[in-house]
């Protein structure tokens, strides 16, 4: 996952709402909508965007699609910031 997509995609305050409002845990698209107070179609664009950058998956269960956080992929942003930190 390059890091530049990663950070675009958290770079965006709508996007970094709906992740907060993942970590409480799965979520339809609508309830999420509703929780970060968005259309659907505002929603179901930042949803490609976070799936793209792999933060976020989708898993379906009978006629409903769930998201879900997958923060695995911030530890490369983590070790980034770590880098920055130590000194040479």
């Amino acid at each position: 996952m390059p890091l530049e997509k990663l950070i675009k995609a958290l770079a965006d305050k709508t996007r970094r709402d709906i992740i907060i409002e993942l970590k409480k845990g799965k979520i339809t698209s609508g309830d999420l909508a509703i929780a970060v107070n968005i259309s659907p179609q505002a929603l179901s664009y930042h949803l490609v965007k976070l799936k793209s950058a792999n933060i976020i998956y989708e898993s379906k269960h009978k006629n409903f699609i769930y998201y879900e956080l997958d923060l695995t992929v911030l530890d490369e942003l983590i070790l980034w910031f770590d880098q920055l930190k130590k000194e040479d």
